[in-house]
């Protein structure tokens, strides 16, 4: 097996067909979760990660890699380090980018990114009720656009209003609860943004538990959903 694969044995989902009788329309997309929030995206020899955290091996194989705020569980410095090769963009909020070098993207809500192979929309993320993540920190999540289905990254976020304006092929939304959307909540989410699939994450390590995922999955109703195995730590 490739040095490369044999560091990431890990859930991966790839795209051709999702659910019953739902089509890509031929595109062949591979989404494989790292665990927590982290999240490696492929087509077309072009590689995006969000929030790589805890990455096993070094695999250095990053064109992009996405940013959605500061918490240690989604920006980890030495993480990048092992993600990332000559020529990688790294992109996110300013008060993600401190310290980092390379090539550096800041952004905030409502920005657009062309990137080579890449089409980025930042949206905002945010919580309604509590404070771990306000909205006045422009903090973020991505729809991601290499060519196939929108991958939406919800980024540690609470429902929230500009969901309904949000145009996405496949939803990864946080479901653990406390720092985020509970499972129930979640499903709420989903029902707003009416993607094709929808996959849960950030439970597991800092919060959540797979009976969380499970309930996300039962309350999500006609939306298809996918839970991803995570990989051993």
């Amino acid at each position: 097996m490739p040095r490369l694969l044999q560091s990431l044995t890990i859930g991966i989902i790839t795209f051709g067909m999702v659910g019953t009788g739902t089509a890509f329309a031929g595109v062949d997309s591979g989404i494989t979760w790292l665990g927590h929030a982290s999240f490696r995206l492929e087509r077309k020899h072009t590689v995006v990660y969000l929030d790589p955290w805890q990455i096993a091996g070094e695999p250095h194989d990053a064109d992009v890699v996405l940013i959605t705020h500061p918490h240690f569980d989604h920006l980890s410095s030495s993480d990048i380090g092992r993600v990332a090769k000559g020529g990688t963009v790294l992109v996110g909020p300013p008060d993600c980018l401190k310290g980092l070098t390379g090539t550096l993207h800041p952004v905030k809500p409502g920005d657009h990114l062309q990137l080579d192979g890449v089409s980025v929309d930042v949206v905002p993320a945010y919580n309604t009720t509590t404070a771990y993540h306000p909205k006045a920190n422009g903090w973020v999540g991505y729809i991601v656009d290499l060519g196939g289905p929108r991958i939406y990254h919800a980024g540690d976020t609470d429902v929230i209003p500009e969901m309904s304006s949000f145009k996405v092929d496949v939803a990864l939304l946080p479901v653990g609860g406390t720092y985020t959307m509970t499972a129930d909540q979640a499903a709420m989410a989903a029902s707003i943004l009416d993607p094709k699939l929808a996959i849960p994450m950030h439970y597991g390590s800092v919060v959540g538990s797979a009976a969380d995922a499970q309930r996300f999955k039962e309350s999500c109703g006609s939306i298809p959903v996918t839970i991803l195995p995570r990989r051993s730590r």
